[in-house]
């Protein structure tokens, strides 16, 4: 399947709150699979992308961290992730992120160390998920999408946390 391509800031719809899905059927799983297309033909160490990234307005995304050279054998890797919310969390954390909707920035970001976060998979099936690290973070980073929230808008000092990326 062709790649979408990625809605890019300041795109009003990457700052809107994404429906809940009602039932996981066919659709969704299209769109899962085009959020993996998309992932796939974007910068190789994408780990994770959500569904209003790509216009659709609905709580869908995928995280894949064994993508990524932090990655060092943790976590889950593939997660396809519909109606995902964090339903616990302790400590913190900052981390360096950056979004496929904000390409030429990075930022240092606060996000809670440890999180729980419940979900369906792709075939209506409940997951919890216990997350540490480097996939808690991409976790959060994505949650955020469906939930309107970039992560400029949890930049602490701008002067300070937020940075232009190196053109190659």
């Amino acid at each position: 399947m062709p790649a979408f391509p990625v809605i890019l800031y300041p795109d009003p719809r990457l700052k809107m709150a994404c429906e809940p899905v009602g039932v996981v059927d066919d659709a969704v799983r299209q769109l899962i699979q085009d959020l993996l297309d998309t992932m796939d033909a974007g910068p190789p160490r994408t780990v994770g992308i959500a569904a209003p990234q790509i216009g659709a307005m609905t709580r869908v995304a995928i995280v894949d961290i064994s993508r990524n050279p932090k990655y060092e054998g943790l976590g889950q890797g593939y997660l396809a992730l519909v109606n995902p919310k964090i339903v616990a969390h302790v400590g913190e954390q900052i981390g360096r992120e950056g979004c496929l909707s904000l390409p030429d920035y990075t930022a240092n970001i606060r996000r809670w160390e440890r999180i729980t976060v419940e979900a369906l998979d792709a075939n209506g099936e409940p997951l919890r998920i216990d997350s540490e690290g480097f996939e808690a973070i991409v976790l959060q980073h994505e949650i955020d999408h469906l939930d309107g929230i970039l992560f400029l808008d949890r930049v602490a000092n701008v002067k300070t946390d937020l940075f232009q990326r190196r053109k190659k």
